[in-house]
């Protein structure tokens, strides 16, 4: 059987990138993770959705990846980018080779509104590279919608699950159904934008980006101690920039900003087609960040 994932925070991964080029800036991202490890996750996602892997070459995917392993000592849990078996399969091998054992499990997205299809595809890359799967639920980013009850049958019957990535609103009805029905653990994702509901609902924590994870990290320890209030309470400062952060069309350049001005990452440019965050908006992020319990050291200025 699988180990599954352990419960809290699995940060998700910006790819930080350097100079009008877009080049890969290493150097910032190293910076970034071994933060992400200073502030107590259970683990890190590379190369998902935050991670612009699909404007990745397969170069700059062993990069990031190589990056990554060298900074943190932490779990890791990588993107598969593609939707179809043969080039999943390719692109899951290459990881595997990549990574050995560092790599906690394979993040897969449902590629079928059919169950059937869904498990043998799952399925076959497990095989493929013995890896835990990480069942990722992302219609927004995968255009494929699949029913609550369906998924439920594709885990039931992938042995080698390890978590479910809960991201098909409305995300605490599907994770309080997944949870009830299922023993693998279920983690919401989509920017922290449900994460108090999602709790509440049975998920096991939040495996998603934000650039303060300090406030994911707040909320979910609070849960565990104390309860839904207590959880409340802790998250309460932080969502105002989780919703900032949630803008359609333009949350990740957004939250690549964000991450630049708390002095995490140099640049925060986004590749084609992703549109850039709007000069308009940014004495507002400084507001935000000015207000979010350490979103900024003591003292520092916004830059």
């Amino acid at each position: 059987m699988t180990h599954h994932l352990a419960p809290g925070v699995w940060g998700v991964v910006a790819t930080p990138f350097a100079g009008p080029s877009l080049d890969v800036d290493e150097a910032s991202l190293a910076r970034l993770v071994r933060h992400y490890a200073d502030i107590g996750t259970s683990g890190l996602t590379v190369l998902g959705v935050f991670g612009e892997a699909a404007r990745l070459d397969a170069a700059e995917r062993r990069r990031v990846l190589d990056t990554v392993v060298a900074a943190v000592d932490l779990p890791l849990v990588v993107g598969v980018t593609a939707l179809s078996t043969a080039p999943a399969i390719e692109e899951a091998e290459q990881i595997r080779a990549a990574l050995g054992d560092r790599l906690a499990a394979l993040m897969v997205q449902v590629n079928s509104p059919r169950p059937e299809v869904v498990t043998e595809h799952l399925g076959a890359v497990h095989k493929a590279t013995g890896a835990p799967i990480v069942v990722q639920d992302y219609p927004v980013s995968s255009g494929v919608r699949i029913t609550t009850p369906d998924l439920v049958t594709v885990v039931r019957e992938l042995p080698s699950a390890a978590a479910v990535k809960a991201e098909a609103p409305p995300t605490p009805a599907a994770v309080a159904a997944l949870t009830g029905a299922l023993d693998v653990p279920v983690f919401g994702g989509l920017g922290g934008l449900g994460l108090l509901d999602e709790l509440a609902a049975g998920a096991a924590g939040a495996m998603t980006g934000f650039s303060c994870p300090e406030g994911l990290l707040a909320c979910v320890e609070a849960y565990r101690v104390g309860g839904y209030e207590a959880a409340r309470a802790a998250y309460a400062p932080y969502l105002p920039l989780v919703n900032f952060e949630a803008q359609a069309g333009i949350g990740l350049a957004v939250r690549k900003e964000a991450i630049r001005r708390r002095g995490l990452i140099e640049a925060s440019g986004v590749r084609p087609p992703a549109p850039t965050m709007p000069a308009a908006l940014g004495p507002q992020l400084d507001r935000h960040l000015a207000a979010t319990p350490g979103a900024l050291a003591s003292g520092e200025e916004v830059r």
